[in-house]
């Protein structure tokens, strides 16, 4: 286990490297200019040459992209992740204050899939070639095609317009004030965990259909064994882990941030705080944050991967 461990680590160092290099020349390619940004292009246009270097060199903006690059790599390895440009906010505070909302919603998303997803992805595979079967591939498919930002939408409109819903506009933690912390996270929540449901749906229904006649399964019923404890100690302990894998990638990808459902309902989470610093050519934001999906993208696959032999006993890692 510590072999394996160790190798993935190993791995991972040149592909998070290899992310670091890309999105720093992503930014510096990218049409704009951080100091017009800061003070406005009509201001930015009446400012002298002087005043130009001048300011950029401030934000270390004048220095050769290698040493540029490297300096911000020295910073990240003292755990300096540096403040935007022209909010004056660090990087480390905005993670304190919008990481939980969007740690919160990832994590409620899973849950909800989990709870849409098994359940019938269960049902469709037992009850194969029914009616129910057909009903649920097909709402499964319309799932699937529908962008979960338009859902996102239709959510906020519902709510608004038959239950005179309004999500708060400030950013209220669980632990401060759950109440309105659930108005706020439940909406996005439940627009990314429905989509994500359809997928867990359909792995868990392929996943069951492949080992429902597998030799086991029949040599389980065979000595007696109920239906419900083929199904559930037999057949779905081994058709989790597909499931599983699924849900580590979902899990990655939504703790980055689902942009368009964040801003959809107007939570103040990651994926707006990255939107927005892309637009305002806040390069020391997108760079960190970006670093930051990357690590923990690495680290919950990784973690997929041990939960395998967690799920499996058969499973070893050399």
């Amino acid at each position: 286990m510590n072999t394996y461990l160790l190798r993935r680590v190993l791995v991972s160092i040149p592909t998070i490297i290899g992310i670091t290099v890309l999105i720093f020349l992503v930014m510096r390619v990218l049409p704009g200019d951080p100091v017009s940004v800061v003070f406005g292009q009509e201001s930015f246009n009446t400012l002298s040459p002087a005043d130009k270097e001048r300011f950029r060199s401030d934000l270390g903006l004048d220095q050769p992209l290698h040493i540029q690059y490297l300096e911000w790599m020295a910073a990240v390895a003292r755990g300096d992740f540096g403040r935007s440009f022209w909010r004056n906010d660090t990087v480390r505070d905005l993670l304190a204050r919008r990481g939980p909302i969007t740690v919160q919603i990832a994590l409620m998303a899973i849950g909800i899939s989990w709870l849409i997803g098994i359940p019938i992805g269960i049902m469709s595979a037992t009850r194969h070639g029914s009616w129910q079967d057909h009903v649920v591939r097909v709402l499964a498919t319309l799932f699937l095609a529908v962008p979960s930002f338009w859902l996102g939408v239709a959510v906020v409109l519902v709510g608004v317009l038959y239950f005179s819903w309004r999500p708060p506009i400030e950013i209220a933690y669980l632990w401060t004030d759950p109440l309105r912390n659930l108005q706020m996270t439940i909406g996005p929540a439940f627009a990314l965990g429905a989509g994500a449901g359809a997928y867990v749906a359909r792995i868990t229904r392929s996943s069951m259909l492949e080992l429902l006649h597998a030799d086991f399964v029949r040599t389980a019923r065979a000595k007696g064994a109920g239906e419900k404890r083929v199904i559930w100690r037999h057949v779905f302990i081994n058709a989790v882990l597909p499931v599983v894998t699924l849900s580590g990638l979902i899990l990655a990808g939504l703790l980055g941030g689902s942009v368009a459902v964040e801003t959809a309902f107007g939570v103040p989470g990651l994926g707006t705080a990255l939107v927005r610093a892309l637009s305002d050519r806040d390069y020391m934001v997108v760079q960190n944050l970006v670093l930051i999906y990357a690590i923990i993208f690495t680290v919950v696959n990784l973690f997929v991967d041990l939960a395998y032999g967690w799920l499996d006993p058969r499973i070893r890692y050399d």
